[in-house]
């Protein structure tokens, strides 16, 4: 079984979807849909602008999301998924491919949910660090005993990878923990805030009520999203997971075992990067990745 998953934040790079748009008419169509939905011509800055241009919160989010969803579309009856899943901000991809959102309204929702984070960021100092070689729950574990700052495990990537979120002071004091605790590393991100963390709830209200006001479909087939781990369907109980993820981990370790549970023994990735590609590896040795840009 075919199973598509589609990457988030942090997976974007210069020249990303130049490709698409210059060879495939419908493809240059969607993106200048874009360009006008946004306000700005976001495809300037993905195909020729810089690093930092893309690692703005406002573009990166965007940028990752119509690389994949516009590479979806132009497969055409080539895209057949027995499941999809996607990573973070990558489950508005997966969403708008399974066909339980609009193209449009999809674009709308990832632009609200990147300008709310922005602004949660703004708030309050605050960061990531991943953590390698330590068992899941030690970790969880190490950032329970630090009481006196927000510190929570945000992505859980695959065995041996997560990612803790919160305050600049919390996230220096759990690393420091982790080292002496035996973690191979326990490295700092270059993100501007706690993504998948309490800090994230002003953004988390603000995009409730998008989210809200959006009509949403039935998908053509289960999406496994990053706070069930399970197959959604229901286009109530997608709303309320996606509401919820940005202030909770995302489960991707265990979405990928489920998927692999119900079947799905081929992953694609479709969009920029082969990150998830690399994670579903070492959930699952044995499945078959690949991935398309």
């Amino acid at each position: 079984m075919k199973a598509y998953v589609f990457p988030g934040q942090g997976a974007q790079f210069v020249g990303m979807g130049k490709d698409l748009y210059e060879n495939n008419p419908l493809a240059k169509e969607l993106f200048e849909k874009a360009n006008d939905i946004l306000g700005f011509r976001i495809t300037d800055l993905m195909f020729a602008g810089t690093d930092e241009d893309l690692k703005q919160t406002k573009v990166t989010q965007p940028a990752v999301f119509l690389h994949s969803v516009i590479l979806a579309k132009t497969l055409g009856e080539e895209f057949q998924p027995d499941m999809v899943a996607g990573h973070s901000l990558g489950e508005f991809s997966a969403l708008v491919a399974a066909g339980a959102l609009s193209f449009e309204d999809g674009l709308k929702l990832v632009s609200k949910r990147a300008m709310a984070m922005q602004k949660a960021c703004e708030m309050t100092p605050s960061t990531m660090a991943a953590v390698l070689a330590l068992p899941d729950e030690k970790v969880e574990e190490i950032c329970a005993t630090i009481t006196d700052e927000t510190v929570v495990c945000a992505n859980y990537n695959c065995p041996g990878q997560l990612v803790i979120s919160g305050t600049v002071p919390g996230i220096d004091a759990a690393c420091e923990k982790l080292l002496a605790a035996g973690a191979k590393r326990a490295l700092k991100l270059k993100v501007g805030g706690a993504f998948h963390s309490p800090l994230m709830e002003p953004a988390r209200a603000e995009l409730a009520a998008a989210i809200e006001a959006t009509t949403f479909s039935a998908p053509t087939c289960p999406v496994y999203q990053n706070v069930s781990t399970k197959a959604e369907t229901c286009p109530d109980t997608i709303k309320a997971n996606l509401i919820a993820q940005l202030t909770a981990p995302v489960r991707w370790t265990q979405s990928v075992q489920n998927m692999i549970a119900d079947g799905a023994n081929h992953f694609i990735e479709l969009g920029p990067g082969a990150v998830l590609q690399g994670m579903i590896k070492k959930i699952n040795k044995e499945v078959t990745t690949e991935g398309k840009q």
